[in-house]
């Protein structure tokens, strides 16, 4: 496929990169309805699926982009797509849903969620810069993988723990709320047949679409004389942000903002420890100096975003506009640097 992709017409290799993304994004839908159906089988509360199984279902198309680029040694496209994607959520994704309707943001999110976002990414940083698990610096080792896969795990097992104590005690940040009642209207049991099917499917689209993805976005950075790093922040982040974007957009049209929040954040976290964990567990990403400083914009603006919602506990349209407008600052940067 790569070789047919690096001699395909240009705008044929555009054409496959739109049939990339639309087979991430179903792909990844398929497979959340079969594992969520599979779940609730076997009597996986509601909560649990929504804060594991669905969140981690939308950052599937950035995993199959980052791995499948790491493997293939396109090791700048692999961080910068979960790095972008990442900012792509954080500013664009919550700032559009504070457009449409002011966004609640639990205790929770503020005490938690949001400064463990932050944390991941200065780990990450940390990481690259010093190499603490691998001797060399600015790579992402093996070791230095498995330790954002045991911080994943570790952080999977503090939401399935807080998840059963609000359970048990008949309490419900807002955010896990609506993810509780979107799951249960959303993810119905399916025949045990049917669910496995919709699991290969899924697979086999997401497997198929990040391949597509990455050759068709390497092929045409080279065709505009743009970096990967570049592609992978822009063209690449925004697509396999799409899944986010609906979910969030559609959470706040039906008045359901409390989602978005924690449906950005959650993405956020799991692209940084699981995503990034998978590929350079597989395969060490050499970092280059505009990683770090895309890691330090991450830092900042996941501040920004948390003073935001802790002043007043919401965001507010104003503050949506200004999320808007910083994202727009920082794509300039990146396009003309």
């Amino acid at each position: 496929m790569e070789n047919f992709i690096n001699s395909a017409p240009i705008f044929l290799v555009v054409l496959l990169l739109a049939v990339g993304f639309v087979l991430l994004i179903k792909g990844a839908d398929v497979f959340v309805d079969g594992s969520s159906s599979i779940a609730k089988r076997f009597h996986v509360p509601s909560l649990i699926i929504g804060l594991t199984i669905v969140s981690m279902g939308t950052s599937l198309p950035e995993t199959a982009v980052s791995i499948t680029a790491s493997i293939g040694g396109s090791n700048s496209l692999a961080i910068s797509n979960a790095i972008g994607s990442n900012l792509f959520n954080l500013m664009v994704v919550i700032g559009v849903c504070a457009i449409m309707a002011t966004v609640p943001v639990g205790q929770e999110t503020i005490r938690g969620d949001i400064p463990f976002s932050a944390v991941c990414a200065g780990v990450l940083m940390l990481l690259g810069i010093l190499g603490i698990a691998d001797v060399s610096g600015m790579t992402l080792g093996h070791l230095d993988g498995v330790l954002l896969l045991l911080l994943f795990a570790g952080y999977l097992a503090f939401l399935f723990r807080r998840t059963m104590k609000a359970s048990k005690d008949h309490r419900m940040i807002p955010a896990d709320a609506e993810v509780a009642e979107e799951t249960e209207e959303n993810y119905k049991v399916l025949p045990l047949s049917k669910s496995l099917l919709f699991i290969a499917i899924g697979i086999v689209g997401i497997a198929v679409g990040g391949d597509l993805t990455v050759d068709t976005a390497s092929r045409i950075a080279m065709e505009l004389g743009m970096s990967e790093t570049l592609v992978g922040l822009t063209i690449v982040s925004i697509g396999t942000s799409l899944p986010e974007l609906v979910t969030s957009v559609m959470a706040a049209r039906k008045n359901e903002v409390g989602m978005a929040l924690g449906n950005a954040i959650g993405s956020n976290i799991f692209n940084i420890l699981m995503v990034l964990g998978i590929a350079s567990a597989i395969s060490p990403i050499a970092l280059i100096t505009e990683n770090i400083i895309d890691i330090v914009v991450l830092l900042v603006f996941t501040l920004i975003v948390w003073i935001f919602a802790a002043t007043k506990k919401k965001l507010n349209k104003t503050e949506g506009v200004i999320m808007l407008l910083l994202y727009v600052v920082y794509a300039v940067y990146i396009c003309i640097r």
